[in-house]
């Protein structure tokens, strides 16, 4: 690991970064939670289909 190459990368990217809108940051959010929710709702049919059928 080559620390100063490494260390001046970091520092680059954390230059270019930039605080996001809050457009920007309500679209990611909704996304996120739309993504959440589809996992969710996955996971509970998953377990109504486990639960329902006999073993």
């Amino acid at each position: 690991m080559r620390v100063p190459t490494d260390l001046s990368s970091y520092v680059r990217v954390l230059r270019m970064a930039s605080t996001p809108s809050w457009e920007e940051f309500s679209q990611v959010a909704k996304i996120a939670g739309a993504g959440i929710l589809l996992i969710g709702m996955l996971g509970f049919v998953i377990f109504l289909a486990m639960s329902l059928l006999p073993s």
